[in-house]
């Protein structure tokens, strides 16, 4: 029964990225059609080829890329240190700054787009990588930060004791000590990070026009005041998801080992 339960629940999650990819290789006449019309009408690439054709998918590949690895080099960059000193060297408002931390995220961030606009128009940060970069940074810290902390605290202090003892200085004792132990945490970490700067939509759509486009603003441009192109929005939402895709389905075995590391003693 639990195996039934688990099949069905993972068809569901998978069907609409499977009907997706069915509607990209159709016509957008046939797109339309009902869904036995979609399955039997004839495949083909020309979404494909109209979307290449129309927008420069490379471009946008490339600006996901930088945002994403970015962003999540930065990110653990901070993190790393912050959740150090969260975990080893806490004070008596260390969990309210975790939770308050944590809060961020709960915010609607629609809340803070004008501000945030404002800020980035009058510094010239806006549709430019740098931007785009700080702003995905500072939205996924909070994530960076509990997570990490998470994993450092399942690190013996004892061992940080004895390389102080060793006469390591801060510096080492994070570098040499602290990261190669907690490797899996900050991979799964760093991935994590890298899914959600890639799918980011709300900030990249409109903090972005062309320059600094990635592939959330690739897909977008698929509607129109004309109405849905569903093929070649379909196309360009492979195109997009793809990547992401392959990188998370070859690193799931790091992904699941970090977001257990610690769990079993």
């Amino acid at each position: 029964m639990t195996t039934v339960a688990a099949w069905t629940i993972g068809v569901l999650i998978f069907f609409p990225i499977l009907w997706i990819f069915i509607l990209s290789f159709k016509a957008e006449g046939d797109a339309i059609g009902t869904p036995l019309h979609v399955i039997s009408s004839a495949w083909t690439f020309d979404a494909y080829g109209e979307v290449q054709g129309r927008s420069d998918y490379f471009k946008h590949f490339w600006n996901s890329v930088v945002l994403s690895l970015g962003s999540t080099l930065i990110g653990l960059a901070i993190a790393i240190p912050a959740a150090w000193s969260m975990a080893f060297v806490p004070g008596k408002r260390t969990k309210d700054l975790l939770m308050w931390m944590l809060s961020t995220k709960m915010m609607p961030a629609a809340g803070v787009l004008v501000p945030i606009y404002l800020i980035f128009r009058d510094l010239g940060l806006l549709d430019t990588r740098i931007g785009l970069v700080a702003i995905l940074t500072l939205v996924n810290l909070p994530i960076i930060v509990w997570m990490l902390y998470t994993y450092f605290k399942e690190i013996p202090g004892e061992i940080l004791e004895a390389a102080r003892m060793d006469g390591a200085s801060l510096r080492s004792e994070i570098l040499y000590v602290l990261t190669p132990m907690a490797i899996p945490g900050i991979a799964s970490t760093m991935l994590l990070n890298i899914i959600l700067a890639w799918n980011e939509a709300f900030w990249t759509l409109r903090l972005t026009a062309a320059s600094a486009a990635p592939l959330t603003a690739f897909i977008a441009s698929y509607s129109s005041p004309e109405g849905l192109f569903y093929a070649k929005l379909s196309a360009a939402s492979v195109m997009a998801i793809a990547p992401i895709l392959i990188m998370g389905w070859f690193s799931q075995k790091q992904l699941v080992r970090g977001l257990t590391f610690g769990a079993v003693k």
